[in-house]
Formats: structure tokens, sequence, C-alpha cells
């Protein structure tokens, strides 16, 4: 059976059905021809301020797109016509309707396929676009690596002075997402030569730090050589443990099943703290910082390491995480 990139069975709708079998499929085709936009007006003039932000974002030095005879990159087609948070008055209900349709079905996910674009004269500084957009099509139930779901594409008409410039089509997949077999393992940390004996000290329940023989500095990460003075040699020194936040973040976003607020204390996912810790040696180590709420964390708050071991479909890990000092949190 063949597949796309996507992995799109295009002859099946995931659930054994053939495409002309599907009732939801019906409904969704019914919206192909109807109007997502009509009568919308670009909420700027095509103007040298956004080409030139453009062009310094995409590295785009064509002398084409600059001085008293500049043209908009033709990539800009799309930017002309969007409505920013506030949107466009000239949106109408449809598209939203069939999306509604898709996310009562299941289909709650999205994700941008691809996009082709049509240009047909150049934009200049000066010109003031119209669009009128409308959902083009809507294809049978695909099952793809993602999940299940439909393909919606949309088509925009950009206008100057009443005359076609170029066209816009977008397309995305609404679906509904495809249940994982298995929980995401916990991302393994990288061993190589230089930090093997970190991880070494790790999996024995000890903190170890790099100490240059020739200076004496300590240092984290573990370097191939000194920083400070530049020497090759070095040992170890065992840390206590101890230490305060120094800095930190809440992860929210992208969220990752194998981290959760389990370690806060919560039992539920959600966000999590990474802290830039200061041990009491003066070297700085980056970890969770668990025992308290994410939004409890703060700089200078003590914490001492704790080793915890991992169980996942990739086996056993032990990791330094760092527990804020009981009656501190």
């Amino acid at each position: 059976m063949e597949r796309d990139a996507l992995g799109v069975r295009p002859e099946s709708d995931g659930l054994g059905e053939r495409p002309e079998a599907d009732a939801l499929g019906v409904r969704l085709k019914a919206y192909e021809g109807a109007p997502a936009a009509l009568a919308g007006a670009g909420k700027d003039p095509v103007n040298a301020p956004m080409i030139r932000h453009w062009c310094e974002a995409m590295g785009d030095t064509s002398p084409a797109y600059s001085g008293p005879d500049a043209i908009a990159p033709p990539t800009m087609l799309q930017a002309w016509t969007m409505g920013g948070l506030s949107g466009h008055e000239a949106r109408t209900g449809a598209y939203d309707e069939l999306l509604g349709l898709l996310d009562a079905s299941g289909c709650t996910s999205v994700v941008a396929t691809d996009c082709e674009q049509e240009y047909l004269r150049p934009l200049r500084p000066g010109d003031r676009v119209a669009f009128d957009s409308m959902i083009e099509s809507v294809s049978d139930r695909k099952t793809t690596k993602l999940g299940t779901g439909y393909f919606v594409t949309t088509r925009t008409d950009v206008r100057v002075d009443g005359d076609l410039v170029g066209t816009h089509r977008f397309r995305i997949l609404k679906y509904a997402p495809a249940r994982r077999k298995a929980p995401a393992p916990r991302p393994r940390p990288v061993v190589n030569r230089d930090n093997a004996g970190f991880w070494q000290g790790v999996a024995d329940r000890r903190l170890l730090v790099q100490r240059c023989t020739d200076c004496g500095t300590l240092r984290h990460p573990w370097l191939p050589g000194c920083n400070a003075c530049g020497g090759p040699d070095w040992d170890t020194v065992e840390a206590s443990g101890a230490g305060t936040v120094h800095s930190y973040v809440v992860m929210h976003h992208p969220p990752f099943p194998a981290f959760t607020e389990s370690d806060q204390g919560t039992g539920t996912a959600g966000p999590y703290a990474v802290g830039l810790v200061e041990l009491a040696e003066g070297v700085r180590m980056v970890s969770n910082v668990v025992g308290v709420p994410y939004d409890k964390v703060r700089i200078g708050l003590p914490v001492r390491v704790e080793f915890r071991t991992y169980e996942d479909t990739e086996g056993a890990l032990v990791l330094p995480v760092f527990r804020v000092v009981e009656g501190e949190g």
C-alpha cells in the first residue's frame, strides 16, 4: 500500500471504511466553495519597512527589494493579507463552522502541511491589497502517521485596484491524534569521553566536579582542559550536593510526557522548573528543581542534590535533581 511523506493511506479512511461511506466527510464537503473571507482589505499598504524587515529575517539581499524602484518579495504575498491578533472583519463563519465540525468529531489537532502561491505581477510600496478567500477543497478521510483526519485547503485571491496579482493556497490537516503504543522514554544524556567520569559518578550516586591539578580551579561542565590556565591534567572532588538556586526557568511548552509535575509533588502532568544551581563549591549545574510546585521556585532557594532512578522502555536512568531543603520552600 503506497503512502506519501506524511504516511497517508489515500484509499482508506483509517477505520476500515471506504471514503464514500464517510458520513462526516459528506457534511464537510458541503463547505467546498463556501467563502472564508469576503471583500477583505490589507490592514497596511505594501510598505518599505515591512519589506526591509522581511529581507533581513530571510537573509535576502537582492537589490530588487530596495531603492526607489523597489518591489516586494513575491513570497510576502500572504503577509499583506494577515489580520494580526485582532483578525479581519471580512471573515465569514463558514470556515469556523467547518473546523467546529472537525473538533466535535475528535479531530482536535492541526498541522499545516503545505502552501502554493501564484504571482501575476509584483507588488510595490503603496499598493493596497484586497482579497477574497474560499474553502477550495476538503479531502476524504485519511490516515497518516499523526492520526486520522481531513486535509482542508483554502484559496485566497489577492487583488490591487481590482486586478488579480496573486493566489495563495494553504492546506492544513485536522486530525485525531494516533494513540501512542508506549509512553515516550526520558531523553538520555549524551555521554562522551570528556564527561563519562561525571556520569559514572552519578550512577554511583556521587556528584563529581573536575579540578585542575595545575591551578586548582574547579569546573563544570566537564572539559578536556582547564578554562582558567589551559592545563590538560585534572582530578575530581566530590561535591557536598548543597547549593542555592542561582536562576531558573519554568518549562510550559512543548509538553513532553516523560517530564511531569510529579517531580514537584503534584502528581499531574504540566510545567516544571529547571534551575541553574550554584553549588557550595562555587560551580553551577543545570537540573530540575523538585520538592515544591514550579511556581514556588525562587532565586536564592537552598537545595540539595538527590539522585533519582527513572524507569522506562529503555531501562533505568539515574539523574541528579535538586530538592528544596525542607522548611525553606
